[in-house]
């Protein structure tokens, strides 16, 4: 991924991050970078890049904000219940 010039890598990794609705965590692990590469990649590289593909990243990015406790909230409920899988069965 980083043999690409980071205009490249700034449209390859803003696309996929609109086209799957995927959470920066997601993209960075699909494409093996950092979230904090692929965070500054889609909202400040980008923005000087590609305007329109801007606007749509950011229009994902405030979905997942607003969606984020969601997903914390269901992290946290599969936590417990495998933990009390577990604390059943040896006992």
């Amino acid at each position: 991924m980083y043999a690409l010039s980071t205009k490249e890598r700034c449209l390859i990794l803003a696309a996929d991050l609109v086209e799957n609705k995927s959470t920066v965590r997601a993209v960075a692990a699909k494409f093996g970078i950092s979230k904090s590469t692929v965070h500054k990649d889609i909202t400040y590289n980008l923005s000087h890049i590609d305007k329109v593909l801007h606007g749509e990243v950011q229009k994902v990015l405030e979905t997942n904000k607003k969606e984020r406790h969601l997903r914390g909230g269901e992290a946290t409920r599969k936590k417990y219940i495998k933990s009390a899988k577990i604390t059943s069965t040896t006992n």
